[in-house]
């Protein structure tokens, strides 16, 4: 199967765009685009390009030079509309992922008396756990009382899709919002985001979305889908470096209401934002959630990401990682089949259209022993406490022939084991 894709590989060429880990001159096999994508060699000239602006032209830089800053980060959401599936106004490249989680709950969750509760994943990543309790308590309500969480079934590793929807059915009358991810960090399933949000809207409640690891990963189509609120971070699937800037998504709908939420100067509509009149009057588009003025610096190795998605084309990047995870599934199927091992099971969905590129192994025993031979063999993959292995070969730098690779180290250590 991958050796008829691979010779049909347009994206091939793509890998030369990235710095592949090195060791003992040779290059390492990058299976960790789902934590910190590779980065761009074209980076470091963005990255310069802004600081030879502001050398030449110090604070003017937002207006002078090749790429004022003013207007930079309108660029940036005009590459991010297609990975988004959104309009470019719809897009608002600031902070860092929880931090725009917050801002959204501040505009979008609005409990009363009647409806209160948020209804969410049991297992999301700590940090949206956290988020919620804070925001929760921050209101005078009791977690334990408001957040509902959707919990696979007894026995089982992925959350049923009827359950999600059945839990937001059972709890219309209650919930306030519904925030889900759109890929599980642990498992790697992917959920269907149009299907939740349609549920979301029939209860009464908002649909928003934590999607981390569904950004530059999985097909997106925010606006279509009707998601009200979406928060992602650049640096995973979207190589923008560590600590990189992050992007809402705040559908069009919203714009032009009266919503509330955190001000800031940034946020100010862009025609009389200096003007320095009290009275915040937020800029007509994503555009006026921004609070402060936008980390230059950061704006230029996202763009230096972006424009490889631009010239790459979503359809071929969703369609190249669907394959390569589907391979990859196959071979560790086929490594159980041959060994009889039944030292691991495969968490993530074998369903094209519940993953994306992550697989995720769960290991009985022994698990951390494989994991420390793969990395002693030239693979990047991380460890999950308490006993999971995560393997992402992502469509732009990764090769077919990187996953059998991977799959000839991860039978010859089994086989150690067994022994």
């Amino acid at each position: 199967m991958h050796s008829s894709f691979s010779d049909n590989d347009s994206l091939s060429v793509f890998r030369d765009r990235f710095f592949i880990p090195n060791g003992n001159g040779k290059e390492k096999i990058y299976f960790l685009g789902n934590s910190l994508g590779l980065q761009p060699k074209t980076a470091r000239n963005h990255m310069e390009s802004v600081l030879e602006s502001w050398h030449q032209f110090g604070v003017e830089g937002f207006f002078e030079g090749e790429n004022p800053w003013m207007d930079y980060h309108q660029g940036l959401a005009e590459l991010m509309a297609p990975i988004a599936g959104a309009y470019p106004e719809e897009i608002a490249v600031m902070n860092a992922l929880t931090v725009n989680l917050h801002l959204m709950l501040q505009s979008f969750y609005n409990p009363d008396n009647k409806r209160r509760k948020i209804l969410c994943e049991a297992g999301a990543f700590p940090s949206d756990q956290y988020l919620m309790e804070s925001q929760v308590r921050l209101r005078g309500l009791n977690p334990a009382e408001i957040i509902i969480e959707v919990s696979p079934r007894e026995g089982e590793d992925t959350i049923r899709e009827e359950d999600i929807l059945e839990a937001i059915h059972q709890n219309k009358d209650e919930i306030a919002l519904v925030l889900w991810g759109g890929v599980n960090y642990y498992t790697g399933q992917v959920f269907n985001i149009k299907k939740i949000t349609e549920a979301a809207h029939n209860a009464g409640a908002v649909a928003g979305f934590d999607l981390a690891h569904a950004a530059g990963n999985i097909e997106l189509k925010l606006h279509e889908w009707d998601v009200d609120f979406a928060c992602w971070c650049n640096y995973k699937y979207l190589n923008s470096g560590p600590g990189a800037v992050a992007t809402a998504f705040i559908h069009k709908k919203f714009h032009h209401q009266s919503v509330n939420r955190l001000a800031g100067w940034w946020g100010y509509r862009k025609d009389q934002r200096f003007l320095m009149k009290k009275g915040f009057v937020p800029g007509p588009s994503a555009d006026g959630w921004h609070i402060s003025t936008p980390p230059v610096l950061l704006f230029a190795c996202l763009k230096a990401s972006l424009e490889i998605f631009y010239e790459a084309g979503m359809d071929s990047i969703y369609r190249k990682g669907s394959a390569m995870s589907t391979y990859l599934i196959q071979l560790l199927q086929k490594i159980q089949s041959e060994t009889g091992s039944d030292i691991f099971r495969i968490l993530t969905p074998v369903d094209e259209h519940a993953k994306g590129c992550q697989v995720s192994l769960l290991f009985k025993h022994s698990g951390r022993l494989v994991f420390d031979h793969i990395i002693s063999e030239g693979i990047f993959a991380d460890w999950r406490e308490p006993d999971v292995i995560r393997v992402a070969p992502v469509p732009l730098y990764n090769k077919f022939e990187e996953i059998d690779k991977f799959s000839q180290v991860l039978t010859d250590t089994l086989e150690k084991i067994k022994a």
